[in-house]
């Protein structure tokens, strides 16, 4: 990946070659090489937030934490597919635990996305797994979304309907010891935060056309646009305008 001082480079090449630190044999050179040299518009992104990006790279130092960063990139490159969606990257700062991602689209108001990948068994996510972890860093003041991303299966793999009606039910039988242990206060705090999220999607790029499933909950105190939410499922669909 090195190249010589001074050679004159092609932007994509530059570009990557500034992200990835200049590593040779980078496990994500490839495939970051290619979406940039596909997409303009991701191209621009990554150029305007190269710093964090790179930071995010250098901080990853295992398979596992590699993958989280491919997930988040993969998806903002799906994402500006479809010119009317904008992106900002860790737009409330990488260092306070808040969203990946805020979403601009035309015409409705912003919201927040946060990407997690799921490791593991998606069958272990139907106690609570990523949603109540990703629940405590949701922001009060403005819609949220989740995407899970899902390796080596179908995004309906994870059933979040159900997954969510379980852990309500688990609240509403005051289970205190059930949320506690898993960082909130007891099961108002999980209420006043469940209240924060807008919708769930848990997509999968192995399925055929990057399967997404969505889910929305109606009781969000901020609900997600639904012509903004509906252009983001095409887009990780592979279908943006």
């Amino acid at each position: 990946m090195a190249r010589a001082r001074g050679s004159a480079l092609p932007a994509v090449d530059r570009l990557l070659d500034h992200l990835l630190a200049g590593a040779d044999g980078h496990p994500l050179g490839s495939e970051l090489g290619a979406w940039l040299a596909d997409s303009s518009r991701f191209r621009a992104f990554a150029d305007g937030h190269r710093d964090k990006i790179r930071k995010k790279l250098r901080a990853a130092g295992d398979p596992e934490s590699m993958r989280d960063v491919r997930a988040e990139l993969r998806a903002a490159s799906l994402l500006l597919t479809d010119r009317r969606i904008e992106l900002a990257f860790e737009a409330h700062g990488s260092g306070r635990g808040g969203p990946d991602f805020t979403v601009s689209f035309r015409g409705a108001p912003a919201f927040d996305l946060e990407v997690t990948r799921l490791r593991g068994d998606p069958a272990a996510a139907t106690h609570g797994g990523p949603l109540l972890a990703k629940l405590r860093q949701l922001p009060p003041s403005v819609a949220n979304v989740l995407l899970i991303a899902i390796e080596g299966g179908r995004a309906d793999a994870l059933d979040v309907g159900p997954a969510i009606r379980r852990l309500r039910a688990l609240a509403d039988a005051k289970d205190e010891a059930f949320f506690q242990r898993r960082g909130f206060e007891g099961t108002r705090d999980f209420y006043h935060r469940f209240l924060r999220l807008g919708a769930v999607l848990a997509w999968s790029e192995d399925a055929p056309n990057d399967r997404v499933d969505a889910w929305e909950n109606r009781s969000a105190r901020i609900p997600v646009p639904g012509s903004a939410l509906a252009a983001c499922l095409a887009a990780l669909r592979g279908g943006g305008a």
